[in-house]
């Protein structure tokens, strides 16, 4: 792991995102919550806040951060057939979140997946990236966001 220790303690965020192209029919039982597995959007959000919280058992060489603040937006955009995931992590430490926020979104993703995928695995997961961060040695802010 990279020593953190000589690293300033500052407030930490990040936002990051993922899109989740899931087709018509799915678009309609998401919509309608009638997915066996039950409701899709809010279960995503809850495995992301989890996903966002074991980052460093997953993720070799992370650092093991206490988080002062997760949330996941999970939104269904039924004119694109999509989910958009979105989260947003902090905390006050040495290191930055960026992979917290990472890891939220794709956890969130995989969950959408899971729980579509008795009705079709023509399910693309795609569009996963930092949209911004801010609190460490360098901003950064994504330019183009869609």
């Amino acid at each position: 792991m990279v020593d953190v220790g000589e690293k300033p303690t500052s407030m930490r965020l990040a936002r990051a995102e993922a899109t989740v192209l899931v087709g018509e029919r799915l678009t309609q039982l998401i919509a309608a919550n009638e997915l066996a597995k039950g409701d899709v959007l809010s279960v995503a959000q809850l495995a992301g806040i989890i996903g966002a919280k074991r980052t460093s058992e997953l993720i070799p060489l992370c650092h093991n951060i206490p988080l002062s603040s997760v949330k996941v937006q999970a939104q269904l955009l039924a004119n694109e057939q999509c989910v958009r995931l979105e989260a947003s992590v902090r905390c006050t430490g040495q290191t930055g979140v960026e992979m917290e926020a990472l890891t939220a979104v794709s956890i969130a993703a995989l969950t959408v997946y899971d729980m579509c995928k008795a009705v079709s695995h023509d399910i693309c997961i795609t569009n996963i990236r930092l949209l911004s961060k801010s609190g460490g040695k360098r901003d950064y802010q994504r330019r183009e966001q869609s």
